[in-house]
């Protein structure tokens, strides 16, 4: 390996269930050898919004410490995980408008030649979970990215059923990742981690 793979977990979420699977991602990377960064993306909904919904304003409360995304996390990292609720079968605006800003850095080549891999969550079931993710790997090739999903490369993948990333079903915020999920979202990071590590090296070679 050529040295260490620094991997940035970014995510949006508004009520913690997004939050969770960025937490088993970044425990996944971790245990796989990755220097890792949790950031999540800066909040665009108004205060009342949030105050209106006690989940969402705890959850904001239990994060305030988690720093926020930054386009120095996508340079540092060589492997790039998001995790975004399903807003209509896209990502949540929160996270679109950090994609945003990455302008600059695509047209320097910043973003090519690393590793992007992905995780949703939906209030109901199925509820846009693939099409959210196929439509955030869209940018991924704009950038010259290279895609890494779960597949199906474990027996696990059977049952969890999504091979384009993972992703839960929290019937509207209620039901928290399950060991399922969890575990998909594992085996989607260390899946990115070891494509990426194998990545650095050639291109180091």
């Amino acid at each position: 390996m050529a040295g260490q793979v620094n991997v940035a977990v970014i995510y949006y979420s508004a009520t913690g269930i997004t939050y969770q699977m960025a937490q088993a991602a970044c425990e996944a990377a971790g245990e796989a050898g990755a220097e890792v960064r949790l950031r999540k993306v800066r909040e665009l909904a108004p205060d009342e919004a949030i105050r209106s919904n006690s989940g969402w304003e705890a959850h904001r409360l239990e994060t305030q410490n988690v720093p926020e995304a930054q386009p120095d996390d996508l340079t540092w990292a060589d492997v790039v995980i998001f995790g975004s609720p399903t807003r209509y079968g896209l990502i949540a605006a929160q996270l679109k408008q950090f994609i945003d800003t990455t302008g600059p850095l695509w047209a320097q080549g910043a973003l090519a030649n690393k590793v992007y891999s992905a995780f949703t969550s939906t209030a109901t079931s199925h509820g846009g979970q693939e099409a959210t993710l196929l439509s955030l790997f869209t940018v991924v090739y704009h950038w010259g990215g290279l895609v890494v999903t779960p597949g199906y490369t474990d027996p696990s993948q059977f049952v969890a059923g999504n091979p384009y990333g993972a992703s839960h079903t929290s019937n509207n915020g209620e039901i928290a990742p399950d060991h399922i999920a969890l575990a998909a979202t594992a085996l989607t990071a260390k899946r990115a981690v070891q494509i990426g590590a194998a990545l650095k090296a050639g291109l180091a070679g």
